[in-house]
């Protein structure tokens, strides 16, 4: 039994399962794969030096896969940011027809040169407020991420199961679920609570294509749903990570009255995060993780991964919830 979902039709995918863009992880082994599946693979524009370098990977990811796959772009306030247009310029000019985008209003110019270019814009935020204000400014479809999930969380604190439906409510555009999913359990929730598809981080990383230490994807299968921190809650930018003894360290020194992102500056440095899934020794730095953890047990490949939340959503869908309702 296929899902036809709002979301298949728009990006032209076979299953509505969404791979996240992550940054150091969205490279063109795990995306392809993905693609290569039935579901929608992401490049981490960022996670390229530069503009030329993701152009380079957006060809090393077509050699892989013929089918659609998207790329990430991620516009946060920075001392030096990034030449966001240029990475935008260079998606386009690559012929890649889908971007994900998340981050601030400074998004703004961004979107107007990618819809003038006829791009598909699907849009991550954590608030029904910002879901509605992306519809406003013209994106095709709203990815939407309870607190669950690995990464920014937002400030609301809304998880998944009110979060959700409540945005179905007041969104219009195809919508994405993403935060804590892992399985075919999701899938079919998140489609009961008015979504038309899943977006997964955390799981993904936890596959054979994932471009990661095998330590890393190890240790997303040995935690449990509580090894997470929310850190950076004081500076009201909070990010989610697993649990580990840097994250640890960076909770205890902000909790200190009057502490300041200097005092952990050393600890949370991207640098140091990249050596984690480098070299997999965790005691480097801070890596991102859900609370979906919890639902990782093994560590396939993506397509095992894809073909078995399929297979379990349909199993759900006819056996049980049918019975449910002939009982």
């Amino acid at each position: 039994m296929p899902f036809n979902t709002r979301i298949t039709k728009l990006l032209d995918i076979q299953h509505p399962i969404i791979q996240g863009g992550m940054q150091g992880v969205g490279l063109a082994e795990l995306a392809a794969a993905v693609s290569e599946a039935g579901g929608l693979g992401i490049l981490t524009g960022l996670t390229q030096p530069s503009p030329d370098a993701l152009r380079a990977e957006i060809e090393r990811c077509r050699t892989m896969t013929s089918k659609p796959f998207a790329v990430n772009l991620t516009v946060f306030p920075a001392r030096n940011p990034p030449d966001y247009l240029a990475y935008a310029k260079a998606i386009v000019e690559s012929g890649v027809s889908i971007v994900e985008t998340a981050g601030t209003p400074a998004l703004a110019p961004i979107w107007e040169y990618l819809k003038g270019e006829g791009i598909l814009i699907l849009h991550k935020c954590t608030s029904v407020r910002h879901a509605m204000s992306a519809e406003r400014k013209g994106v095709d479809a709203i990815s939407i991420d309870g607190f669950e999930c690995a990464g920014h969380p937002g400030e609301d604190d809304i998880p998944g199961l009110i979060l959700l439906p409540c945005a179905a409510d007041k969104v219009t555009l195809p919508m994405i679920a993403s935060g804590g999913f892992a399985d075919g359990r999701g899938l079919v929730a998140a489609l009961a609570l008015g979504a038309d598809g899943i977006n997964m981080g955390t799981r993904f990383c936890a596959t054979a294509e994932a471009p990661i230490h095998p330590n890393v994807k190890q240790a997303y299968v040995d935690n449990d749903e509580l090894c997470t921190n929310l850190i950076f809650r004081s500076l009201h930018n909070t990010a989610r990570v697993a649990k580990s003894p840097v994250s640890d360290e960076v909770v205890t020194r902000l909790a200190q009255p009057g502490a300041t992102f200097a005092d952990i500056s050393e600890l949370v440095r991207g640098d140091k995060g990249a050596e984690v899934l480098k070299t997999g020794d965790l005691t480097q730095g801070i890596y991102w993780a859900s609370m979906a953890q919890g639902l990782i047990h093994d560590i396939p490949t993506v397509r095992e991964l894809i073909d078995r939340i399929i297979g379990e959503a349909e199993a759900i869908i006819n056996d049980r919830l049918r019975s449910a309702l002939t009982a």
